[in-house]
């Protein structure tokens, strides 16, 4: 098992940028294989707090190739921004370190202007998206119409590619009262930005199975949350794209031999972000507790995210669906000092109990919390980096939760800081 693809098993925010930066030091390649810049991954290395959304977290290691792969739908101007800002930070991105799949999918302007205008219609329930364009990109690449990296650098097909997609576009557009996009200023953005692009375009495809060959390490780095996948999440409230372990062969065009050990990121209690079913989620003290003390504002769109106990019954059946080996284990020291703490075991639908999440939205939406109760702790459990470090019913708290989800624990992160982690089992491990 010598390469690791690392998934969120909760609804996103779980802390995926910190053990994916933790564990591309022993990885050759990190690659990023769904999504789009609605991600956010914050990481805190030395004191100093990076914020990423396109980039692999990787990218803060010195020597590693980090790689955004087919199935992510990539803003371009967003990533020459990311790449400007963190560059101004001391870290440097060039074609030795990152490369693009050649057969991304671009997100241009309209399909965030698409994105808002839907969003804000009052016409139709709103999902929560972060207006980006993520959604509209992806409908335009199963639409075969999409813009990718590729088409920038042949002037015919890109002229071909911008007729087929505005016939498409401007038809909504008129629908939804807005100005049709001028085809020769679109044109005239693409020719400015693709310069910037094409140092780190590459068939990805073939280097990382190159990689493969070669007996290097890959680590494949998701973006949102299992909770928010197009087919197994809490449908419509989702992302538009698959983000279960499985994407990570098919979103950099290695096969699924290829995927070694699948490491689920959870957070010792659970968030969410925008709109949806949320059985555990807590209005009193304690949710304000999560919230005050987890930090909780997403690093994307800077919202509050909505806070509540750990829901095992999810985290279950994400681990089942990705086949995730281990999890890792965040924010622990969130719960230091809560006199007792709550695990969501299974549901009370209409007098019945489920252990699982039931399909059918209004029934996700009826699905009541069953709790068993556990002893807190007093002591603090930051920056621990051993068990020793930890208190006994801390330990008690985790043992509890992999008895309830069926999967072990793999590592246990105890502050954002790079090194603050507990190893109990190593996903590289051959």
């Amino acid at each position: 098992m010598a390469n690791v693809v690392v998934v969120g098993a909760q609804w996103g925010d779980e802390g995926k940028g910190k053990i994916v930066d933790w564990l591309s030091e022993r990885a050759d390649v990190i690659a990023r294989f769904q999504g789009g810049h609605n991600a956010g991954h914050t990481l805190v290395i030395g004191g100093v707090t990076y914020k990423l959304s396109l980039l692999p977290s990787g990218i803060l290691r010195d020597g590693k190739m980090s790689v955004i792969g087919n199935g992510v739908v990539l803003d371009p101007w967003a990533l020459v921004s990311e790449i400007e800002k963190i560059a101004a930070q001391g870290v440097r991105v060039g074609p030795h370190n990152l490369m693009i799949a050649e057969n991304a999918p671009l997100i241009l302007p309209l399909h965030g202007e698409l994105d808002r205008a839907r969003e804000s219609s009052t016409a139709v329930a709103k999902i929560g998206t972060t207006g980006r364009g993520i959604g509209p990109a992806y409908e335009d690449k199963v639409g075969r119409r999409a813009i990718r990296v590729a088409d920038l650098f042949d002037p015919a097909t890109l002229a071909t590619r911008i007729e087929r997609l505005l016939t498409h576009h401007n038809a909504l557009r008129r629908g939804l009262s807005l100005p049709e996009v001028d085809g020769e200023a679109l044109r005239a953005q693409l020719d400015e930005i693709a310069p910037k692009l094409r140092p780190y375009a590459a068939p990805v495809w073939k280097v990382l199975n190159e990689a493969r060959r070669a007996g290097k390490r890959i680590l494949f780095e998701g973006a949102q949350g299992s909770l928010l996948d197009v087919d197994f999440g809490t449908y419509p409230y989702v992302t538009s794209s698959t983000t279960l372990a499985g994407q990570a062969a098919t979103g950099t065009g290695l096969g699924p031999a290829s995927v070694g050990f699948v490491l689920g990121i959870v957070k010792a209690y659970t968030t969410r972000v925008g709109e949806g079913p949320f059985a555990a989620e807590l209005f009193d003290e304690v949710g304000e507790h999560l919230r005050t003390v987890g930090h909780e504002r997403g690093t994307v769109t800077g919202r509050n995210r909505r806070c509540g106990w750990f829901d095992a019954v999810l985290v279950r059946q994400t681990c089942a669906l990705s086949g995730v080996n281990g999890i890792a284990l965040t924010k622990m020291d969130v719960l230091d000092g809560l006199p007792e703490l709550k695990i969501c075991v299974a549901y009370d639908l209409d007098g019945e109990r489920l252990d699982y999440l039931p399909t059918a939205a209004d029934q996700q939406a009826r699905c009541k919390p069953i709790y068993e109760t556990i002893e807190g702790w007093n002591a603090s459990t930051a920056g621990a980096r051993s068990w020793a470090d930890l208190p006994a019913q801390a330990i008690k708290y985790v043992r509890r939760i992999e008895e309830l989800i069926q999967c072990p624990v793999a590592l246990v992160s105890t502050s954002p800081e790079r090194e603050d982690t507990i190893l109990v089992t190593d996903p590289f491990a051959d």
